[in-house]
């Protein structure tokens, strides 16, 4: 369990939350689809040496918040009527409303049916059908590259993570996105690689990269394409008429 956040740093111009973790021994900064950076470290520790290492990748960090302001300034409207498209492990399936159904959401016949009477809360039955869907197909994915990555068996669990893909604690367990749904299967792939990958190396250093490498060696190509795809998943909330997700 994360300790409660510490107080912000303030360094060239940008904002970084610090949280503890328990039991982390190194520092993790990462920049979230929402433009906002965190740095999960150690407790206790130093504020000084904290802020030299960050401004060591400031330039990084500038290019990254960069990104992801306009990733999010291109997310696509997504609206629930008739014809909609929203996208399923990189297919974009066409909704359809219909006046009775044994589900509120459904796919069928190559589109994605909503009951007509769930309309008002379409956006959070969306969200179940995909959450649904993951639960059931994610773990029958995870297995080969966890007995490639790592020795016992992993738990998965889906559930919404605010603008990261994954996510992994420290006794194992991986925290998956219910968005990665809307991704094509060898981008959630990589996901997937990426989060049993931190289960060894906890921070995004060459031997966490070389790891990823051995089982991905086209990892690179497979991230930039997974960062293209983020700004074309549907999230409630995000830029949209009606209704209004990239990992650790």
């Amino acid at each position: 369990m994360r300790n409660a956040p510490a107080a912000p740093l303030h360094i060239g111009g940008l904002v970084i939350d610090v949280v503890p973790v328990p039991g982390r021994k190194t520092v993790r900064v990462t920049v979230e689809r929402d433009a906002r950076i965190v740095a999960a470290v150690p407790p206790g520790a130093d504020r000084d040496t904290l802020e030299g290492m960050i401004r060591t990748r400031l330039s990084w960090l500038y290019g990254k918040v960069r990104d992801r302001e306009t990733d999010a300034g291109q997310r696509p409207h997504r609206r629930f009527i008739d014809g909609e498209g929203f996208h399923y492990l990189g297919r974009s399936y066409r909704l359809m409303t219909v006046d009775e159904a044994s589900r509120p959401v459904a796919l069928v016949d190559g589109r994605l049916r909503l009951c007509r009477d769930r309309r008002g809360s379409a956006a959070e039955e969306l969200v179940a059908w995909y959450a649904e869907r993951g639960r059931q197909w994610l773990p029958r994915r995870v297995g080969p590259w966890a007995e490639r990555l790592v020795s016992p068996p992993v738990d998965l669990v889906v559930r919404p993570l605010g603008y990261r893909w994954g996510s992994c604690s420290d006794r194992g367990a991986l925290n998956i996105h219910w968005a990665v749904m809307q991704l094509p299967a060898a981008l959630v792939d990589y996901v997937l690689v990426h989060e049993l990958a931190h289960l060894r190396e906890p921070n995004h250093s060459p031997a966490f990269w070389r790891l990823v490498g051995r089982v991905l060696p086209d990892y690179e190509s497979r991230r930039a394409k997974l960062d293209e795809w983020g700004a074309r998943v549907w999230l409630p909330g995000e830029a949209g008429s009606v209704d209004g997700a990239a990992g650790g």
